[in-house]
């Protein structure tokens, strides 16, 4: 079981606290209500995709050996225009960096952490569409 908190601290503001005390500042933008002096929620379950799905490219890449040398996983993500906002739909796109790495093994690793390992993605592909691309990009 995961338990993770969320303290006001005035205004809109809230601080973000896990299980191992690590701490994330939420605030919506200032057209929302807020200062915009932190991340706003919605945002940050696309952070959370964005994280859960770039710890599974990594671990599956590395342990096939793959010379991976970079990733960074870029999610953006299209919300419906009525409350609740929820996301309609997802879009991520790998920019995976390294030496001789295979569209195959990339792709494979994509596959996996779609269908078996990334648990964000898992619960969030009941409510939006989730789509994938990636560049490789040779050092």
């Amino acid at each position: 079981m995961s338990e993770v908190r969320a303290r006001w601290l005035g205004g809109l503001k809230f601080l973000g606290i896990d299980a191992d005390k690590h701490t994330v500042l939420m605030d919506p933008s200032v057209e929302s209500g807020g200062e915009g002096l932190g991340l706003k929620p919605s945002q940050l379950l696309l952070v959370g995709l964005a994280g859960c799905t770039g710890v599974d490219i990594v671990n599956i890449l590395r342990k096939g050996r793959h010379q991976l040398t970079g990733l960074e996983t870029i999610v953006t993500g299209t919300q419906a225009a009525e409350p609740p906002w929820t996301f309609q739909q997802i879009h991520v796109e790998y920019v995976v960096r390294g030496k001789g790495l295979s569209e195959q093994a990339v792709a494979r690793a994509i596959e996996l952490s779609e269908t078996k390992y990334c648990s964000v993605g898992a619960t969030i592909s009941g409510k939006a569409k989730i789509t994938t691309s990636y560049r490789i990009v040779e050092e």
